[in-house]
């Protein structure tokens, strides 16, 4: 079954609800529905997967208007799934890259340790191409803490006190016209703590509308016009 077939016929069953479908022994591809939301840029035209630039930290919000996400068209393809672990030990599949070369994918951007994520004014967090002297590079570094998660094997941790992946954002491809839309989620959200930990500055920041629901269209920038200060470690 393709891709989109599959994902398709897991979305009738189970609509906006939790969901897990079976995906190989032991481990699971477990999908989150959320309303679908066509990527495009701050024009509103649709971006198309093959003219992201290779190794930018691109941001957008999903699946609430307040949660950043990464989008990333790496250097080489994230073919999947990978076999990852949660906190707590459950086993889970994240959903493999798309687009060309399937290099093509998406990670919440809210980091699994304590929860570091890009603001307008500063992002401890971010895609990191080349080795530093803390990490290697092609990797998501959190200078707050120096957690490293690989993005091509789903944002698995590398190094660091994170104690789970990031969340990928499921992302569909059409290949006719090289759009993208992100669908939901896979693996550990951490939407809820997020929420609760930083109520008061998104309350400021959003006025109230922090968990409302993306629906529809989403914007996408680059994270140097998204955010002022970028930390580097």
């Amino acid at each position: 079954m393709k891709r989109r077939e599959f994902l398709g016929a897991c979305g009738v069953m189970a609509g906006a609800a939790g969901l897990t479908c079976p995906s190989g022994a032991g481990a699971q591809v477990e999908t989150r529905r959320y309303p679908p939301a066509l990527l495009v840029d701050i024009h509103g035209v649709p971006i198309q997967a093959a003219k992201l630039a290779a190794e930018t930290n691109y941001v957008f919000q999903y699946p609430f208007a307040a949660t950043p996400c990464f989008l990333l068209r790496l250097a080489k393809p994230s073919a999947g799934p990978a076999t990852l672990r949660r906190e707590g030990g459950g086993r889970y599949q994240s959903p493999g890259g798309v687009g060309p070369g399937r290099a093509v994918v998406a990670f919440s951007a809210i980091c699994a340790h304590k929860l570091a994520y890009p603001t307008r004014e500063v992002s401890f967090i971010r895609y990191q191409r080349d080795r530093s002297s803390t990490s290697a590079g092609s990797v998501i570094h959190c200078c707050a803490d120096h957690s490293v998660y690989d993005p091509v094997e789903g944002a698995r941790v590398v190094s660091g006190p994170a104690p789970q992946p990031l969340a990928a954002i499921v992302l569909e491809h059409d290949p006719a016209t090289d759009r993208l839309a992100a669908t939901g989620t896979v693996g550990a959200e951490q939407f809820e703590p997020f929420f609760a930990k930083y109520e008061m500055k998104l309350a400021l920041e959003y006025g109230g509308r922090g968990r409302r629901p993306v629906e529809g269209t989403t914007v996408v920038r680059e994270l140097a016009q998204y955010c002022r200060n970028t930390i580097q470690c």
